[in-house]
């Protein structure tokens, strides 16, 4: 099995909760004794990075559809900020949509909050990013976030999403719960997440997987997943992952690349 990138989970502060999912630490390291896989991602991130040699850049970072493997990189630390559905546009100016396998520098895009975010992030130590931003990032804000756009949004990932007590809800479904078109839920998707409603479940549903594999049996796992059945998981993860879930976790993976800072992954 793979060896995923290092990361460390950190605590949300209570001021950052309207915007950020989620913040979490990364550290990378030259030579990995294994591949290092990034598995498919329906977030959108701003990054800061600081290399060994104190190079510092400040990136936007979007949804990834398929895993990436990886060769070793130079020794780097990283602060990753999850953007909450439908606060990509108000924070980076840009529809979600844009920036699907792209790694941005964030003075690049376009509009003056993602040029003053950068400029508020490049020089500060890692550990001093979040309680930094706590503090400037309402300021920062050139166009307020719709709060019924964004919460409608977010009750279709929530629906969409694997949980412990249900199952995910088909697509159609969720447009008939939230009383949209199926075509007005794919447009919410593609502003606010980057992906599509169908392509967000297969994400999600294939990072449970690679995360209940190793305790779960493969045909319980595929039902409580949303799966069809195990075929149906099977080719599901082969589409995403590049291998069969067998071969992934027995370490038979597809050819690795070294990671790269910029362009699109």
């Amino acid at each position: 099995m793979p060896k995923p990138i290092a990361e460390q989970t950190l605590h949300t502060p209570e001021g950052l909760r309207p915007w950020i999912a989620g913040v979490r630490t990364a550290a990378y390291a030259d030579p990995p004794e294994e591949a290092l896989v990034r598995l498919p991602d329906a977030v959108t991130r701003v990054v800061l990075r600081v290399t060994a040699d104190g190079h510092r850049d400040v990136l936007a970072v979007g949804p990834r559809v398929r895993a990436s493997y990886h060769l070793g990189k130079a020794e780097s630390t990283c602060v990753e900020l999850g953007l909450l559905p439908g606060t990509v546009r108000p924070l980076l100016g840009v529809p979600a949509a844009e920036l699907v396998g792209r790694v941005v520098p964030l003075h690049e895009l376009p509009g003056p909050t993602p040029r003053r975010l950068a400029e508020e992030l490049r020089w500060l130590d890692p550990r001093e990013a979040v309680p930094r931003l706590e503090q400037s990032l309402p300021g920062l804000l050139s166009t307020a976030v719709d709060p019924g756009r964004a919460a409608l949004l977010r009750a279709g990932v929530a629906a969409l999403s694997v949980r412990t007590d249900r199952t995910p809800a088909q697509v159609r479904e969720v447009a008939r719960e939230l009383a949209v078109s199926e075509r007005q839920l794919r447009y919410l998707f593609a502003e606010g997440v980057g992906v599509s409603p169908k392509q967000y479940a297969r994400i999600d549903r294939v990072r449970a997987v690679v995360t209940g594999a190793p305790d779960t049996p493969w045909s319980e796992l595929a039902a409580s997943t949303g799966y069809f059945d195990q075929a149906h998981m099977t080719s599901d993860f082969r589409s995403l992952m590049g291998v069969p879930p067998r071969s992934y976790f027995s370490g038979r993976l597809p050819a690795v690349t070294p990671c790269r800072a910029g362009g699109r992954g």
